[in-house]
Order: C-alpha cells, then sequence, then structure tokens
C-alpha cells in the first residue's frame, strides 16, 4: 500500500518532467517503424496495416508499474474482442527483453512487446522523456531501478499513451495523459475501431 501511495505521489513529479512532451494527434500519419517483439518475429507497421484493419499501438514504462501491468492484463483480457475487430495489439518499452518476460508473466500477455531500446519509436510517437537525477534516487530507494529495469544509464521512459492506427496509416484514436494513472479504456478502442 506504501508502494501505491508513493508512485501516485511521483505522478505529480512525472507530469511536470514530461510537460514538453505532446505526443501525436488525432488524424496524424502515424509513423512507420519496423523493430523485432518479444518472440523474434519482425514487425513493420506498414505490413500489419496490409493484414490487419488497425493497430493498437501502446507506450508502457515496465514490469515495475502497476499501472502498466493493469493496462496490459486490460488488454489481454479483451484480447479476443480486438481482434475481432481486426486489430493487431503492440506494446512498446524501454525495459530489457528479460523484464518484458517479468511483464509477461505479471500479466500473461500474448501480443507483440517491442523492447524499443534507442528510443526510435518512443521519439516518433513524441512520447519520450528523460527522468531526471532527483527523481531516478527516489525511484531507486523505493526498489525500482531504472538502469537495471532498462539496461542502461539515461534513464528514458514513455508517457503511456495509447494509438489506434486505420488501414490508412492515420491515427483515429489518441489517449494521451501526462498523469500516468490513467490509461485508454478498451471500450474506447473498440468504440475508435467501430468507426473506422
Amino acid at each position: 500500500m506504501k508502494r501505491y501511495i508513493l508512485i501516485i505521489t511521483m505522478g505529480l513529479v512525472f507530469a511536470l518532467q514530461v510537460s514538453a512532451q505532446t505526443g501525436l494527434k488525432k488524424g496524424a500519419t502515424a509513423p512507420s517503424f519496423t523493430a523485432t517483439d518479444n518472440s523474434g518475429k519482425t514487425l513493420s507497421l506498414a505490413k500489419l496495416l496490409k493484414s490487419h484493419k488497425a493497430v493498437v499501438l501502446f507506450f508502457y514504462r515496465g514490469q515495475w508499474c502497476p499501472y502498466c501491468n493493469k493496462q496490459i492484463k486490460e488488454l489481454q483480457d479483451s484480447l479476443q474482442l480486438l481482434t475481432g475487430k481486426g486489430a493487431y495489439v503492440v506494446g512498446v518499452t524501454p525495459e530489457t527483453n528479460g523484464n518484458i518476460s517479468k511483464t509477461i508473466d505479471k500479466t500473461h500477455a500474448s501480443f507483440s512487446i517491442i523492447q524499443d531500446k534507442n528510443y526510435s519509436i518512443m521519439k516518433a510517437y513524441d512520447v519520450n522523456y528523460t527522468v531526471d537525477d532527483a527523481l531516478f534516487g527516489k525511484l531507486k530507494g523505493y526498489g525500482i531501478d531504472l538502469e537495471k529495469n532498462n539496461g542502461n544509464k539515461d534513464h528514458v521512459l514513455p508517457v503511456p499513451a495509447t494509438y489506434v492506427i486505420d488501414r490508412s496509416g492515420k491515427i483515429i484514436y489518441v489517449h494521451f495523459d501526462k498523469d500516468y494513472t490513467r490509461r485508454a479504456s478498451v471500450s474506447s478502442l473498440l468504440a475508435a475501431m467501430q468507426g473506422s
């Protein structure tokens, strides 16, 4: 309980740090990407859109984040509804492959998750930000070691944004909230795909 209170309190600090990030807007063309997912499969946004009606692309911070795990579990629990609408679900994270495996163990996620090691996808969607040293130290004091989790020393995290991209490559739904406790609901994703 104490850890959850700490995480909620630090949400305000995170929100202040990510003030420069705006994310992409509804109606924008989704930046293309090609990456390898957790199962070794090469994913290309262009190819996914040729074989699916939509791509649900979401960004999460790491296996240490209870809000990320809750969102991933909700997506997994509703995966048949999403795929029934022709969607392909992809998670993007800075965490290492070993920590992606921990995320999968905690959430039972069966969809693709990409380690965005150089942050190219996060940067293209304007969701990346750097945690300052003071907050990094506070997180570490509570057992959250970003360097260990992400396998580097630059302390970059994403705003946990969610995008629905239609077959034409346009973004038809955006959930971008600097309050990391607020996430896109599955019902809003399904409603966005209903209109496309």
